[in-house]
């Protein structure tokens, strides 16, 4: 009987280890399409590599609240994007904007694939010779010949 009774308790359990999940009720739509495609193109400031809408951290959570609750009261998409970048910067967006600030990581691609190009260009163009002088590059040939010559 313990062991039925540690077995519920074990299986019962799990559900405490379970995420929260996000249920939001939406006006329309089109609404719930919006807060789904501003919480998949936001940057979690946490984990950096997911959107908010894959994050389980808890600043995600906080971000999707907010983005439904700016949905809410009115504001359109680009409202809670410029709102989200106003208040976590640029970086929050996946595709930063040009600025002066944001230009090395749009530059920075393509800069490096331009100076590996100039280093390998260099570096084909070193001469091949030997580096002897002319004394020791004639001393050279002379024992090069008279080991051909047996």
């Amino acid at each position: 009987m313990k062991r039925v009774l540690l077995l519920a308790a074990l299986i019962f359990s799990f559900g405490v280890l379970a995420d929260n999940i996000d249920t939001y009720r939406f006006s329309s739509v089109t609404q719930e399409q919006q807060y789904r495609h501003l919480t998949e193109s936001l940057r979690c400031p946490k984990c950096q590599n997911n959107s908010i809408a894959d994050s389980n951290a808890m600043i995600a959570a906080d971000m999707r609240l907010k983005v439904y609750q700016l949905l809410q009261s009115g504001q359109t998409p680009e409202q809670v994007k410029a709102w989200m970048v106003a208040r976590y910067g640029n970086f929050v967006t996946y595709e930063p904007p040009v600025m002066a600030s944001t230009l090395i990581l749009w530059a920075g691609p393509v800069l490096f694939v331009v100076a590996g190009a100039v280093v390998m260009v260099l570096r084909s163009r070193k001469r091949t010779g030997s580096g002897l002088d002319a004394e020791q590059q004639a001393r050279l040939d002379a024992l090069l010949n008279n080991r051909k010559q047996p």
